[in-house]
């Protein structure tokens, strides 16, 4: 019979300072994590006040969320594999150039709705 897993509030919390602790840590060793936060509380207001209606707001503002979380995760994934292998490996670079290649496709995401909202609205 598996232990019970414990859910309540205790382990919500400890799931909150994990996860502060890894936004302080992205933002202390992570140059490309601060500088997409500083576009990040730049662009969100500008989004939610360009934005005509709840979905183009939702769009404009909420596109940027993703690009700080695929940042965190390609952060995560290029310590680990630097742990691993501090020695070159292709394998390993081609990890490291994916989860590199998946944040440049979310500010590709981020451009293309702006793009298409604010220009469709211009027209």
């Amino acid at each position: 019979m598996p232990s019970q897993v414990n859910r309540g509030p205790r382990q919500i919390w400890r799931a909150l300072v994990w996860s502060l602790k890894g936004l302080h840590e992205g933002w202390r060793v992570e140059a490309s994590f601060r500088l997409e936060v500083v576009l990040f509380v730049i662009l969100f207001p500008i989004g939610l006040w360009l934005g005509h209606g709840a979905v183009e707001k939702a769009l404009l503002a909420g596109s940027l969320l993703p690009v700080l979380a695929a940042e965190m995760l390609n952060s995560g994934l290029e310590a680990v594999i630097d742990k691993l292998w501090p020695e070159y490996n292709a394998i390993a670079g081609r990890a490291k150039d994916m989860g590199s290649a998946a944040v440049f496709l979310l500010m590709l995401n981020v451009l293309v709705i702006w793009i298409v909202i604010l220009v469709s609205r211009a027209l």
